[in-house]
């Protein structure tokens, strides 16, 4: 019981200190209920570490989340894509206005996760952050790609991890999923110059489901 109200007063200060820089206690109450949800899924069994992780991720969602909400795409002048030609759509233009959020937030977190936590633990707190997009992803290249080489393999998982680690500084799982598609393009590329043809492999993955569903009806 004391133990309990203990956490509770802790939850209240640690929320206090987050809202002297913001604004909203129920949104960022919210916030702390989801990470909190997230490190109770670690089994830490030390409630003095539970609650640090906890400070620290809520922490970086109510940084990432005022950002976000305090700097509209219409603040990125609507230019063109220098790599493309192709006219900026609002998404890319709200991944610039959000990427422009200080670098110290995303440091910030990733110091504190990896000083309390294990490798593995803080990659499921960032598979949290990015609804386990790197997984579910290396899933479908293991399926598409015949025979995957354990250094093609490495090579894919490693710009996936980036892409996950880029991506916990954005909003909107829009914006999440664009991101990914910049590293799962680095990862076609990767594949082509090494001998592989991607847009065979995944045409061929594509009918071979087609033919599945199909002799299943």
């Amino acid at each position: 019981m004391l133990n309990s109200i203990k956490t509770k007063t802790f939850k209240t200060l640690i929320l206090a200190l987050i809202l002297s820089s913001t604004s909203g206690f129920a949104q960022t109450e919210s916030l702390w209920d989801k990470a909190s949800g997230w490190v109770k899924e670690l089994n830490l069994n030390d409630e003095s570490k539970e609650t640090t992780v906890t400070s620290l991720i809520t922490s970086h969602l109510t940084a990432v989340r005022n950002w976000h909400n305090s700097h509209s795409f219409e603040e990125v002048p609507a230019g063109i894509n220098p790599r493309t030609g192709e006219k900026l759509s609002d998404l890319d233009r709200s991944i610039i206005a959000d990427s422009a959020m200080p670098d110290n937030v995303h440091t910030d977190l990733m110091t504190g996760l990896n000083n309390n936590l294990t490798e593995d633990q803080v990659e499921f707190i960032l598979d949290k952050y990015t609804i386990g997009k790197v997984d579910f992803t290396m899933k479908a290249y293991r399926e598409i790609v015949p025979y995957l080489k354990p250094y093609e393999e490495a090579e894919l998982i490693k710009n996936l991890k980036e892409a996950r680690e880029m991506a916990i500084d954005f909003k909107s799982m829009k914006q999440i999923s664009a991101i990914f598609e910049i590293y799962k393009t680095k990862n076609e590329q990767f594949l082509n110059n090494n001998g592989r043809n991607w847009r065979k492999m995944y045409k061929n993955y594509v009918d071979k489901m087609k033919a599945k569903k199909e002799s299943n009806q």
